[in-house]
């Protein structure tokens, strides 16, 4: 898989180092829009030599060449999302679950058939998540 990462980064024109490798792998394997304390937290684990700066830089290249993407939904806190092309997003106000949803966007063809070309698509829906209702308990009564 690093070789697809590698691949990624030479494709954009990108430094191939060690720590955007490990940051796309992390990201693709916490697809749980992780913000920069939760990558490095987790990186540096394993690479204790690891700063918190490097991560800010690394994600901010890849964020500058398109690879990811960057999301704040709920407060300034930027979120990351390895980029899967144009989807929306669902935050859970219960847990703070942030999920990928695979809707297409109902406007993009009117857009593009302006000429533009577009590079981002941001739709955030806020909500309960599916897990979150099933963890409430039922309530019971009488239909009327």
């Amino acid at each position: 898989m690093l070789n697809y990462y590698a691949k990624q980064l030479k494709e954009q024109g990108l430094k191939i180092t060690p720590q955007r490798l490990e940051i796309l792998r992390y990201l693709d394997e916490n697809r749980t829009h992780p913000t920069v304390e939760e990558i490095y937290s987790a990186l540096k684990k394993h690479n204790p030599s690891l700063s918190k700066t490097t991560v800010y830089n690394a994600l901010q290249a890849l964020q500058n060449s398109n690879v990811i993407q960057s999301l704040t939904i709920s407060s300034s806190e930027a979120r990351y999302d390895i980029k899967q092309g144009l989807h929306h997003h669902f935050l859970c106000t219960h847990c703070g679950a942030i999920l990928d949803v695979d809707i297409a966007c109902p406007n993009i063809k009117k857009t593009l058939k302006g000429g533009h070309k577009v590079e981002e698509v941001h739709g955030y829906f806020k909500g309960i998540c599916e897990t979150c209702i099933k963890k409430q308990p039922k309530k019971t009564g009488k239909k009327i």
